[in-house]
């Protein structure tokens, strides 16, 4: 199965280890959650896999050909990033032109009708866009390449939120038109937990969590009440952490709920993907 494959790879700078024996697969036609706290080491992961840093140890392949100075294997990866990799001098109409000329699979009209969608001048200088349109110029510019492992690093930063509502609906129309691997790496948890069907947690450099989003969700709830109640629950139990106000308290607890043990005071919640990353993070 076509697949981008991390194999024990590890990115240290100088003394700082940014990534420590990542091993992780981005399988075929589906949408990833890269979540991790800042520093984490995300964009390290996908600066490695697209070329733009070398791994100190390990090995990446793209459909089983090396990722490092590949052209073949490079040719199907995108990133969108924070950077901004074409002169800052240049329009965005000749950054269309340009990624044209690089991938073969542009839809420049498709760039042109989505920038007319989002009131993009695309006569404008890349250095005369504000936060938000730099971002959508980058945007519009990584749903009309046509490769089958798309990145998206920070993809909404700057956005209002009518903006980052019209970007999921148009991520969720690009996937069903044209289905391929997304991933993207976002600390608006909340907004995208309803896109992601696979999620990855970075800690410190290391892959914590690398599973389905759903099936991850199930393997914990939250449990309320009064604090004495809730301690009484949980003892026992892998609680991954606790949040207390006054006399009550919520548990986020790891496993299937016991329902036989629930006190009548007690309340139990699906824990939802944001809950879930910080406990975890924190843990």
């Amino acid at each position: 199965m076509p697949s981008i494959a991390i194999n024990h790879v590890s990115k240290q700078f100088n003394k700082v280890h940014a990534l420590e024996d990542v091993t992780l697969q981005f399988e075929e036609g589906k949408i990833y959650g890269l979540l991790g706290r800042n520093g984490a080491g995300k964009s390290t992961l996908l600066n490695l896999i697209s070329n733009r840093l070398f791994p100190t140890a390990g090995e990446i392949t793209i459909n089983g050909r090396p990722a490092c100075e590949n052209d073949q294997a490079q040719r199907l990866v995108y990133l969108m990033s924070e950077k901004t990799f074409y002169p800052e001098t240049m329009r965005v109409k000749e950054v269309f032109d340009w990624t044209g000329r690089f991938y073969k699979g542009f839809d420049k009209n498709e760039a042109i009708r989505l920038a007319h969608e989002f009131k993009l001048d695309i006569t404008k200088k890349v250095k005369g866009l504000s936060t938000g349109y730099s971002s959508i110029y980058k945007l519009i510019t990584a749903l009309c390449v046509d490769v089958p492992y798309l990145f998206l690093d920070e993809p909404v930063l700057g956005l209002d939120a009518n903006h980052r509502d019209m970007f999921y609906k148009l991520l969720l129309e690009s996937y069903a038109a044209r289905p391929r691997t997304i991933v993207i790496s976002t600390h608006l948890i909340e907004e995208i937990s309803g896109i992601i069907e696979e999620i990855v947690i970075i800690k410190e450099g290391r892959v914590i969590k690398a599973q389905n989003c759903e099936e991850l969700l199930s393997q914990g709830y939250c449990v309320s009440g009064k604090a004495s109640d809730v301690d009484a629950y949980v003892q026992g139990k892998e609680v991954i952490g606790i949040d207390a106000l006054g006399g009550l308290k919520t548990a986020y607890v790891m496993g299937q709920c016991d329902k036989s043990a629930l006190d009548a005071n007690l309340e139990v919640s699906k824990m939802d993907l944001q809950k879930l990353f910080i406990q975890l993070t924190n843990s």
